[in-house]
């Protein structure tokens, strides 16, 4: 498998689809997509390791439209017999499902784009490779309490379909996500990369302890609506949270969605573009459709959203590549956002997968972007200021807040995504530029939009940091964010 790249699930694609032909006839419409995938995950709590799991297995998806009625259906066992009955579950299941006018049809044959390289020493990483980086973690902690995860992941996917187009791809990835506590206060520190040899343990245990030491003691402030600087582990979830439920195709049409192309929605500094390219991501989607980054606003203004082929058909325009397993229910939806600001003058001819500086008053861009800014053998930071990027922001702040972390995020109104949630993992109050003491956590109600909206962003991080997901081959490009006001409305247990 190391060597192939993948030409083996290619072949169980083909076999799937032929299947389809010989027992449904050529009339019958299919597409399939087999994904090997080796999953590994290294879990540590109390300072130490107490958990390492993993999995290796292939799956098969298969869609079939037969005489007007489509159905969807998967498995895991790729034995002859194992396809077979797939594909004979698939047939039957179609036949009692209601006849389906909206079909948009098959991918046609067309180009794919070629796969980014991948690193074979992520995809098969050993146990002790991640267990090296725990350890790195746990001892830059300096003896505070430490927990969280380092993981590797490999996907060797194919696709093939009826009309003859085929598609195949690699993606390896590796992601930490980690704690320090000490006295009832936590840091925190995350970071996805495409080679686990760039992820520095050492660098992050730093970081989440500098964070933690400058966490305890908070005091209460009053709720009330506060210029903030947003960490990127808080950036992140309004990145999540725009891909769900705002640049969402289906929940477009369905006029769930704030997104109004056209409509400048955003403070000019900003743009979104999600780019599967630009990091480890697969060439493809579930449908096929070759993956290109995508511009969803441009300095401000909304310009897309994302489709598959059934959403790009009811809107009237084509898919986007954004077709997944779950689109059906949830819609087609970006999974690898990038947010930056203009780019500096001169600076048109840069790589599309280059974040750039933005922001009023932001500096010009500094590196690829997919770091967190430190390197091997930095001095430890100290205090809750553990970047460069997010101290220019918080250095032109006269009063406000810091924030570190979002959670337990939940949406209150789909269409203007008013969300409610908490802090977490550190607020300090701003005087002057500087943080002066750690506070106690709030809870927040804030449109995601609103508080990005014309003339509400101060300033944009030069450099994001590239922040892992739940979900595998999923990532979120964010630097930190200045903005004019976000509304606090309570306590952490308000």
């Amino acid at each position: 498998m190391r060597q192939d790249g993948g030409r083996d699930v290619l072949g169980l694609a083909d076999q799937v689809v032929d299947l389809v032909r010989r027992l449904a006839g050529p009339r019958a419409e299919a597409e399939v997509v087999v994904t090997r995938a080796d999953l590994a995950l290294t879990r540590f709590a109390n300072s130490f390791v107490h958990q390492n799991v993993a999995e290796s297995g292939v799956s098969v998806r298969l869609r079939v439209h037969a005489e007007g009625r489509t159905a969807a259906g998967g498995g895991s066992v790729v034995t002859p017999d194992g396809l077979a009955a797939l594909v004979e579950r698939a047939l039957a299941a179609a036949r009692l499902c209601p006849p389906d006018p909206a079909w948009p049809g098959l991918t046609p044959r067309s180009p794919v784009p070629a796969a980014p390289a991948w690193d074979e020493a992520t995809a098969f990483a050993e146990p002790g490779e991640r267990a090296e980086r725990v350890r790195a973690f746990v001892d830059a902690v300096g003896g505070l309490e430490a927990a969280g995860y380092c993981r590797t992941g490999y996907r060797a996917a194919a696709f093939a379909n009826s009309t003859g187009h085929s598609a195949q791809g690699v993606a390896a990835e590796a992601a930490m996500d980690g704690i320090a506590r000490t006295g009832g206060a936590d840091g925190v520190a995350r970071l996805h990369v495409d080679r686990l040899a760039d992820l520095d343990g050492a660098a992050l245990g730093a970081r989440a302890a500098a964070k933690a030491r400058a966490a305890v003691d908070p005091v209460e402030l009053p709720p009330g609506r506060y210029e903030v600087v947003l960490e990127p582990a808080a950036v992140a979830d309004l990145l999540h949270n725009f891909a769900l439920w705002g640049f969402n195709g289906k929940r477009h049409t369905e006029r769930q969605s704030f997104a109004e192309p056209g409509v400048a929605q955003f403070d000019p500094a900003v743009t979104l573009v999600d780019d599967p390219l630009a990091g480890s991501g697969l060439p493809f989607d579930v449908e096929g459709t070759g993956r290109r980054a995508l511009t969803l606003v441009d300095a401000g203004t909304t310009v897309a959203v994302a489709h598959d082929r059934r959403s790009g058909a009811a809107a009237g325009v084509g898919s986007t590549g954004h077709a997944s397993p779950d689109a059906a229910t949830f819609g087609p939806m970006p999974v690898n956002l990038r947010l930056s600001g203009p780019a500096p003058a001169g600076d048109a001819g840069a790589p599309a997968h280059a974040p750039a500086a933005g922001g009023h008053g932001a500096q010009h861009a500094a590196g690829a972007g997919h770091g967190d800014g430190a390197q091997h053998g930095s001095p430890a930071p100290a205090g809750p200021l553990v970047d460069d990027s997010t101290a220019d922001l918080v250095a032109g702040m006269e009063r406000g807040l810091l924030v570190s972390d979002l959670w337990y995020t939940r949406v209150l109104d789909t269409k203007s995504l008013v969300i409610t949630g908490l802090t977490r993992n550190g607020v300090w109050l701003v005087e002057g530029g500087v943080p002066v003491r750690a506070v106690q956590n709030f809870r927040f109600t804030e449109s995601y939009p609103r508080a990005l909206g014309p003339g509400a962003v101060l300033g944009i991080g030069r450099r994001a940091v590239r922040q892992p997901d739940r979900v595998d081959g999923v990532w979120w490009d964010a630097p930190a964010l200045r903005l004019a006001a976000w509304n606090f409305t309570g306590g952490a247990s308000g």
